[in-house]
Formats: C-alpha cells, sequence, structure tokens
C-alpha cells in the first residue's frame, strides 16, 4: 500500500499523526509545505492525502485543485480549525474526501483517514475493473445463461431473434453476437424499423435506383449492402410494415433483393440478428406479423432478462456508468453511497439499464457532492416509497382541530404560549390569527416522542430526568407543568416501559403537525414546505444534542447523518447547543 502523506507547518500535528498511524501499521511520509507536495507528486503518489488549509508555503486549498486535477481519485482530507468553515465548504466543493476539525480526537481521526484508505483501494479495484470492462455486464444468473448462449453462438452464422423489454440492451447482445463471431471483423450495421416511416423503410433497407421516386437523384446502397460480410441488426421488428415483411422473408430464404426501382437481383451474404419488445406470438395472431417470417426470424431466441430481474448487478453496472458520464463530461468521477446504491436496486426501473445510465447521467452533473446520497437521487427515485412518511399521521390518531389540543391537566379553555386563541374555530382562522410556530405543547409532546426513539428505556423517573434534563415524571407519564402534554406511551405504558409503537405523544404531534400544514395551506401561505422542515429538523436535531449534552458528533451518529450535515443545520436553523 502506498503511503498517506501528510501536509502540516505544525510539527506537532505531524507528529502525532504520524505515531498514531504507525500504531495502525499504516505508512506515513510527511511535509510542511504545499510546494514540496506537488514535486514529490512527480516520483510518487500517495495512498491519501491529509493537508491543512492554512500553512506559510500556501494555501490547502489550492493543494487540493492542483492535486486533484493530477489524480482525480485521491482522497484528501482537509485538516482546519473548526471555525473555519468557509474553508471547509471550499475543501468539498474542490473534491474533498473530509475534513477533519482542529483540535481533534486522535482516534476519530485515525478511523477517518483509515476510511479514505478503505475507499482509495477501493476505487482502485473499481478503476481496474472499469479500464478492463466487457462489452456487457452482469453477475445475476439471468445474465450469465445470456453470455452462456452469446458463447455457444460465437461460431454460427444462425439467425437470432432477442427479445426483451425497451432498454433492456437488445443492441449490446447483437453487437456482442456480432463481434464473437466468424463475421466479427466485417460491418455492423443496426436500423429501427420503427423509427423510419413506412415509405423510406423500403429504401433503407434495399437502397433504390436513380429516378425511382422523386427525389432520388443518385443510386443508393441499402442495408443490406452495406451489411453485406458482417451483421445486419433489425431493432423493434415487431413494427416492421406487413408488405415489407414478404420482401424480407424473400431475402431471408434465398438471399437476394432488388433495390426499389431496380430490375437486376442483387446477392447479400448477412446475417440477420432481429429484435422486439413485443410479443410476436400475438402479433401473429392479430394478423399484423406474417408467420412465416416469424418462423424464419425465430430460430434461436434469447430473452434479455429485466433490470428489476437482476437487481444484483444494479450496484456494478452503476459505479460503472457514473465513471463512463464522468469521462464524457470531463469530470472527475462521483462516488455513491451503499445507502444510495440499495434505493437504486429497490427501484424497479422500467426503463431498464437505458434509465440507469440516464440517472447516473444525471447525477454526475446535479449530485452537489463527491459521494452520491439518497437525498441526491432524482425525483422519479426518490418518489417510490413503500412505506408511509413519516410526517403522516399515525394510525388511529386523533383529529381534534387545533383549537382544541391542550396540553394535560390543564383547562381546555387556556390556549398554551404561541398557539391558537380560543376563537379561532377553524384553521384558517387559527393561521390567519398570527400563529406561526408550532405551539409548546406539540414541540414539547415531538420531542419527547423523539427521545424515547434515541435512548434506551429509562429504569426510574429519576434515572430518566438526569439523562435527559426533564422535569421529573416526565418519563413515568405524569402531566408536567408547563411542558403541555403527557409523556404517556402507547396503551398508557409509560416511556420507561418501553411499550413498542408509536409513542401517544408522537401521534398527538404527528397530528398536530398535519393540522398545522393544513392550516397554513388554507390560510394561503407560500413558504409551508421550508417552514415546517425548519421547525421538525430542528426539532430532532435540538432533541439529539439535548440527549448528547451537546456532543454533535454524537447526536449525528443517533440521527444517521454526517458530521458535516449536523453542523451545517445547527448554523442554518439557529440552534443553540
Amino acid at each position: 500500500m502506498k503511503p498517506i502523506w501528510i501536509v502540516d507547518d505544525d510539527q506537532s500535528i505531524r507528529f502525532v499523526l504520524e505515531k498514531a498511524l504507525a500504531r495502525d501499521g499504516l505508512p506515513v511520509r510527511s511535509f510542511t509545505n504545499p510546494r514540496d507536495v506537488l514535486t514529490a507528486l512527480d516520483e510518487d503518489e500517495p495512498q491519501v492525502l491529509v493537508s491543512d488549509i492554512r500553512m506559510p508555503g500556501g494555501s490547502g486549498i489550492d493543494l487540493l485543485s492542483k492535486v486533484k486535477a493530477r489524480l482525480p481519485g485521491l482522497p484528501v482530507i482537509i485538516m482546519t480549525a473548526y471555525s473555519d468553515l468557509d474553508s471547509a465548504v471550499s475543501a468539498f466543493q474542490g473534491g474533498a474526501f473530509e475534513y477533519l476539525p482542529k483540535p481533534f480526537d486522535l482516534t476519530k481521526a485515525v478511523e477517518l483517514i483509515r476510511r479514505a484508505v478503505d475507499e482509495s483501494l477501493r476505487e482502485e479495484v473499481v478503476d481496474e475493473r472499469v479500464t478492463q470492462m466487457p462489452e456487457m455486464l452482469g453477475q445475476a444468473p439471468a445474465m450469465q445463461d445470456v453470455f452462456r448462449a452469446i458463447g455457444r453462438l460465437s461460431q454460427s452464422n444462425v439467425t437470432v431473434l432477442i427479445t426483451g423489454e425497451s432498454g433492456a440492451g437488445k443492441e449490446l447482445v447483437a453487437r456482442a453476437l456480432h463481434k464473437h463471431s466468424p463475421r466479427g471483423n466485417g460491418p455492423f450495421v443496426a436500423i429501427n424499423t420503427a423509427a423510419i416511416p413506412k415509405d423510406l423503410l423500403e429504401s433503407e433497407l434495399f437502397g433504390h435506383e436513380r429516378g425511382a421516386f422523386t427525389g432520388a437523384q443518385t443510386m443508393r446502397r441499402g442495408r443490406f449492402e452495406q451489411a453485406d460480410g458482417g451483421t445486419l441488426f433489425l431493432d423493434e421488428i415487431g413494427d416492421m410494415p406487413f408488405d415489407l415483411q414478404t420482401r424480407l422473408l424473400r431475402v431471408l430464404s434465398d438471399g437476394q433483393f432488388y433495390r426499389v426501382g431496380g430490375h437486376h437481383p442483387l446477392k447479400s451474404n448477412v446475417r440477420v440478428i432481429a429484435a422486439t419488445h413485443q410479443n410476436l406470438e400475438d402479433r401473429v395472431r392479430q394478423g399484423v406479423f406474417r408467420e412465416d417470417l416469424f418462423h424464419r426470424l425465430n430460430v434461436i431466441r434469447l430473452r434479455l432478462p429485466a433490470l428489476r430481474e437482476r437487481r444484483e448487478d444494479i450496484p456494478t453496472l452503476a459505479r460503472f456508468f457514473l465513471q463512463k458520464s464522468a469521462k464524457d463530461l470531463g469530470v472527475e468521477a462521483k462516488r455513491i453511497s451503499d445507502a444510495a446504491l440499495q434505493r437504486l436496486q429497490a427501484f424497479d426501473f422500467p426503463g431498464n439499464v437505458r434509465q440507469l445510465e440516464n440517472v447516473c447521467h444525471w447525477l454526475t452533473v446535479m449530485a452537489p457532492a463527491q459521494v452520491i446520497e439518497v437525498k441526491d437521487l432524482p425525483p422519479e427515485l426518490l418518489g417510490q416509497v413503500g412505506a408511509p412518511s413519516a410526517l403522516m399521521p399515525a394510525s388511529g390518531a386523533a383529529t381534534t382541530s387545533p383549537a382544541s389540543f391542550v396540553p394535560a391537566g390543564s383547562s381546555p379553555s387556556v390556549s398554551a404560549p404561541g398557539s391558537a386563541p380560543a376563537s379561532a374555530d377553524t384553521p384558517a382562522e387559527w393561521a390567519a390569527s398570527g400563529a406561526t410556530a408550532w405551539s409548546e405543547p406539540v414541540r414539547d409532546a415531538g420531542r419527547e416522542s423523539l427521545r424515547e426513539s434515541f435512548r434506551e428505556p429509562p429504569r426510574d423517573a429519576a434515572w430518566a430526568a438526569s439523562a435527559t434534563g426533564l422535569p421529573p415524571g416526565a418519563a413515568s407519564g405524569e402531566p408536567v407543568p408547563g411542558a403541555g402534554a403527557s409523556y404517556t406511551g402507547v396503551n398508557g405504558a409509560g416511556a420507561g416501559e418501553g411499550a413498542p409503537g408509536t409513542t401517544a405523544p408522537a401521534a398527538r404531534w404527528l397530528t398536530d403537525l398535519e393540522r398545522d400544514a393544513r392550516a397554513r395551506l388554507e390560510a394561503g401561505q407560500h413558504d409551508v414546505w421550508d417552514c415546517l422542515t425548519r421547525q421538525f429538523e430542528a426539532s430532532l436535531i435540538h432533541t439529539a444534542l439535548e440527549l448528547t449534552r451537546g456532543r454533535r458528533i454524537e447526536a449525528a451518529q443517533k440521527l444517521g447523518i454526517g458530521r458535516n450535515t449536523i453542523t451545517r443545520k445547527i448554523q442554518e436553523l439557529g440552534i443553540d447547543d
């Protein structure tokens, strides 16, 4: 393995990282300035580069851009003071793998560098596979059957009919059949019979003589002549006009044809491979496809599976298409997270491999970071969700109006701070009354329901109060003065009992969130999505920070988000942790 390069003018930082990485069995090479790094790159290259931002000999951001220009796939970790967030943002925009805030936890730093090393080694394997990539990919059993069939047909000139859904890669199979056949050195000519108007298709296939029809100023060779000695691929053969099917049958029978307007028969030595997404047997029964032509084409039938039938191939295909798109666009190839790959594998892809390729091209252009996460996927993939939205009310939740929601144990006639006045009888009136945020009872109940999902069941009320900072009695289901909601779980079980399912406060909170959204929409507000999303995110982050006593990294882990994400959100939402 190549060494990890550390670039920092601070000798103590270099010393600490060198010793820690050496204990972890990782080779290290240190530099004091970016200039020496660029000189060393002429003779060697690192596995991972760890660089400070501010150094007397130059900027780490400038070094990042120069290194990425020479080694696009190299993971670069930028070290920066925690307050220097702007520089960190610039680092990510320049393609940094991660940033390491100073002062850093040494164990966490080594873990981060180890993760970058693993990513680098994985990318090397992927790059090697891409450079040796065959014309077709697939480890699924269905694709292995296709590959075996291509191998058996490699020394044959027999006519092949390829069936499969649109976008499944039928032309790729046809090209593979041609490439590995005795005609591999001859021409491969493809024509989509459904894309050419009926009046022109005959001329496209067989050519025409000069003066054969208006506009025929010169003689033109057709596709059969162009493919002489090679392979003619007839895509979407099921859409070929009925009268042309007769001429095609004649060519397949004796290899002879006439140009349009011609009088002398021409001989063509062509192997025909046809493809269709339609059921030709049904087309024959409907009387729109000749039965004798069907039997002439159906000598060997090769069915290509849909992408949803070989989901295990999606990660390999996605990585390949991301590499291909990056090369076509002249940019650095993006990586894709395991969670995003799982979402891709769960999608049905009605457009099959062609749609997956288009998605990867879209991600290469539109994904904001070098690592593609689930949130970066295009809307059509995110829209296919099997589970109900987390913002939907729980089954059986109450549907009382906003004005009737009151804290447990308090008088129904008293409104909580920030909630609607008692005179607001409808959602529209409630929104129009100036209530622009969730009421305190809703927020408190929501935070408690979130706390229950983050922590282990408290052993007693005192322990729960000390662990969460909640008032005594909150974990046992007792009414909490000023809290605005009871903390009783499902079926009256206290939070300390660890009752399964959604807690009652969560159900009320989500129901009230739905009412809040409805009221805002009826009142004609246009920023409902942003407003409620910000409040929801703020409640999540605030609760996690309370439970971790302000430790952001631990809070991010509990929430299942990255450290950079929680830092950015805290600043955007103005959360005081």
